[in-house]
């Protein structure tokens, strides 16, 4: 296709390919900044088919440009791939052309872009950056930019794919090109992927070029490549080849910060070249490695520690600092990932456990520090043993670390019997907890994690260690939190009889009975009342408590407060059932009543109105005339307890008299007449005539109604 009017001064171009290819190397230098654009999209359009068939636009002021152009991808692309470059250097109808390659003027570009066509105007201002992420198009832009061109036809000759950027990014390195980071770890992975494609010389000018002094912006894939190509020439070239491979790998790993790089072995350091790093590096490696100050991640401390036994370097002196750090830091970065969502080994993981195989200083000296870790968090430290196997078969005790092992196979084994675990994670530690009480602190972290044992679990920790023990482990805190918590869990219901409470009650009152005994300088506050409750409740219900009962359960609540409302409820209840006892002292229950304590005479209500109370009443003279002394015997205390007394009379103790034979009621009266007084005993007889009248009037009406 010709443009409208005269003909532009480029068709005039002489015919034949040497006018074309005359000054490619000045034109290649001339259009470097879109270079490596230009050739990578010469390179999709020569591939069997084009896809979608849109030629690539070449926008120049002279046709012969885009000629030139052509002759670039000639040379540098394979034969079959440039002969498919079908083109034309000028049209002004892109969009419908049937050619690869197309060129067009600058006046024509916008409406090439608008049809959607690949567009390089390769006049004016240059593009920014390099215009594509294609690493053989940009390595392949350096070559021309370097006027080499005979190194397109070398790197054909080398392995690889047709437009594999490692072939040409090595032919370019080793006649010293420079490369950006990308290039030269295309190179480099080929390298390492072929370690016999390159003679001697070629593999030293590859190593001389990577480790150039002069590079400065190396990335860390780079290194990744460059850690693997030295694996793969250690052993296959002489150390005097591969040494500056492995000065660059261990001083990155110093300077750099990549924890992730595969390190040299040790012996390729035992030269003047590793004399001559380790003098370097050692006073970097111990400044670190004894730094306090700032947090440090693991890998970062492992990297340091494994270059310091390749160069040599004696960190004897800063080890236990180093292990100190180290070993709250596994199990944190563990936790960590775990909360992320990461299953598996941490990241950290493989290189650690290639640490712990290499030293073996280190390996007795980290575990020691995560036995004497895992008391303060065992389940912590189990968590992390699941997920990384640490070697600790050997002959150091470890008793914590043995025990954080054991217990998921113990729990999968023995399931919800958390004595039974307890036992067997015990027997791990391989110590005696009489001569190390802080096995009982891990036994009953990894067992009890953050809940109290039951009150069965308690006296059990309790039974087996002494007091001392338990004092050292500070574990007797979990046993009180077991007894309130049982007194918290189990209160007691609306009915409960009078007499023996439920036997768990039971035991959660003698525990707290023995750990008053057992720990009387360490508890104290709120949970020292809430046990001496515990403790009144017991010897309220099977012995003689100290004298000032109602005063005792008002002082103890208050010490206790905020008391849980179910040890609150024991507290009261084993006070009233006393009380209601006929055994009890006339003093205490003076106190009691003079004592005006709503609360308490709420409770005795509420426990004389139950069923058990009522069954009593009825069926026991001497009890019905002991509750009848009681509650008319004290008309003026206060304002709570004669209400109180008037309702049990008329509510409780009146129907269950109703229901006696004419004999127990008798005997009720003789009974009053005793123990209290003639006058008491008229009092009765008075009080149950009007019941008797009452009944008889509702008879009498009854009738009438019937009549």
């Amino acid at each position: 296709m010709t443009p409208d009017g005269a003909i532009p001064d480029p068709l005039a171009l002489p015919p034949g390919p040497t006018a074309v290819s005359e000054g490619l190397d000045d034109f290649a230098v001339s259009r470097g900044p879109w270079l490596a654009a230009v050739l990578a999209d010469l390179r999709r359009a020569s591939g069997p088919k084009e896809p979608g068939g849109r030629p690539v636009v070449l926008v120049e002021r002279q046709c012969a440009d885009v000629a030139r152009w052509l002759g670039l991808a000639s040379v540098t692309l394979p034969r079959e791939c440039a002969e498919r470059l079908t083109f034309t250097t000028y049209t002004r109808r892109p969009g419908s052309s049937a050619m690869r390659v197309v060129g067009m003027l600058p006046e024509d570009a916008e409406a090439a872009r608008a049809a959607g066509l690949r567009v390089h105007v390769c006049t004016g201002q240059a593009p920014p950056g390099g215009g594509t992420d294609d690493v053989w198009a940009t390595t392949a832009a350096r070559v021309w930019r370097s006027r080499s061109p005979e190194l397109f036809r070398e790197a054909r000759e080398l392995p690889g794919e047709p437009f594999a950027a490692g072939p040409l990014a090595v032919t370019a390195l080793c006649a010293g090109i420079a490369l950006g980071p990308d290039g030269r770890a295309a190179a480099t992975r080929w390298a390492a992927d072929r370690p016999y494609a390159l003679d001697a010389k070629r593999t030293g000018q590859l190593v001389e070029a990577l480790t150039s002094p002069g590079i400065d912006d190396r990335t860390g894939p780079e290194f990744d490549a460059a850690g693997r190509l030295f694996g793969a020439l250690e052993g296959r070239c002489p150390a005097s080849v591969t040494a500056p491979l492995a000065a660059m790998l261990v001083t990155e790993a110093v300077r750099g910060g990549n924890g992730s790089l595969e390190l040299p072995h040790r012996d390729a350091f035992v030269g003047p070249e590793g004399a001559e790093v380790a003098e370097r590096l050692a006073p970097e490696i111990l400044t670190e490695l004894g730094d306090r100050a700032g947090p440090r991640s693991v890998a970062r401390t492992v990297q340091l520690l494994r270059v310091a036994r390749l160069l040599g370097v004696d960190g004897t002196d800063a080890l236990p600092g180093v292990v100190d750090r180290l070993a709250p830091a596994l199990l944190a970065e563990a936790e960590e990932e775990s909360g992320a969502g990461a299953e598996g080994l941490p990241g950290f993981a493989p290189a650690l456990l290639e640490l712990l195989d290499e030293q073996f200083e280190v390996r007795t000296a980290l575990l020691g520090a995560l036995d004497r870790l895992a008391p303060e968090d065992p389940g912590a430290v189990a968590r992390f043993l699941e997920r990384v196997a640490l070697p600790f078969t050997g002959t150091q005790a470890l008793p914590h670390l043995r025990m954080c092992a054991e217990v998921p196979g113990a729990m999968a084994t023995l399931g919800g019997d958390r004595a039974a675990v307890w036992h067997r994670v015990l027997r791990a530690a391989g110590l005696s907890p009489f001569a190390e009480p802080l096995v009982l602190r891990t036994a009953v972290g990894l067992v009890w994690e953050d809940r109290a044992p039951t009150v069965e679990e308690a006296r059990l920790l309790l039974d087996a260690a002494t007091s001392d023990a338990h004092r050292a482990a500070n574990t007797w805190a979990r046993l009180v939190d077991a007894a309130l918590g049982a007194s918290a869990a189990e209160p007691p219901a609306t009915g409960t009889p009078v007499g023996p409470s439920p036997a768990s009650t039971d035991e959660a009152a003698a525990l707290a009975h023995d750990l008053l005994r057992g720990f009387p300088g360490e508890i104290g506050g709120r949970e020292r009342a809430g046990l001496l409750l515990l403790d009144l409740v017991r010897e309220l219900r099977t012995g003689a408590p100290e004298p000032g009962w109602a005063e005792t359960v008002r002082t103890l609540c208050a010490q206790a407060d905020p008391v849980e409302p179910a040890l609150r409820e024991r507290a009261h209840t084993a006070l009233v059932e006393r009380l209601l006892a006929p055994d009890r002292p006339g003093a205490e229950l003076y106190d009691f009543v003079h004592g005006d304590d709503a609360e308490l005479i709420a409770a005795y209500d509420r426990t004389a109105r139950t069923e058990t109370v009522r069954t009593r009443l009825r069926t026991q003279p001497a009890y019905a005339a002991d509750c009848f002394t009681v509650w008319t015997a004290h008309p003026h205390a206060g304002r709570t307890w004669p209400p109180v007394a008037a309702a049990l009379l008329d509510e409780v103790l009146r129907p269950a008299v109703r229901a006696m034979s004419a004999e127990d009621v008798a005997e009720v009266e003789a009974t009053v007449g005793r123990t209290g007084s003639s006058g008491r005993a008229d009092a009765f007889r008075t009080w149950n005539r009007v019941s008797t009248l009452g009944r008889l009037g509702r008879r009498i009406a009854g009738r009438v109604r019937r009549g």
